[in-house]
């Protein structure tokens, strides 16, 4: 995992992502979860290409409450925050060219 990659629990959450400047993506995923596992490289990948963009990971089975509160349902889920507003989610593997659409649409707008 690239260190530009930040790790965010329930007590961090809100200082990692929510007040955090600009783009944020945060990947919700667990150990046991397969797909999660596929995205970890795309996700180095474009952190390495989007140094602009906060790229934060939330451990599911260790941070209920941050789940809760973003009504993630399953897992991978992306979710993609402007100044700390919601303004993207995706749900499930997704391609390196997906994921860099999003974010260059956002970074467009």
């Amino acid at each position: 995992m690239t260190s530009s990659i930040l790790n965010a629990t329930d007590a961090s959450f809100e200082t990692e992502v929510l007040k955090a400047p600009g783009l944020v993506l945060v990947d919700f995923w667990a150990d046991w979860c397969g797909p999660c596992k596929a995205l970890a490289p795309i996700l180095a990948d474009l952190a390495d290409e989007y140094p602009e963009v906060r790229i934060v990971k939330v451990n599911a089975d260790e941070n209920r409450q941050v789940m809760e509160q973003h009504a993630v349902r399953g897992l991978p889920t992306l979710l993609l925050f402007s100044e700390g507003k919601e303004c993207g989610r995706l749900l499930g593997t997704q391609s390196k060219t997906r994921l860099a659409a999003l974010i260059d649409e956002k970074l467009e707008a």
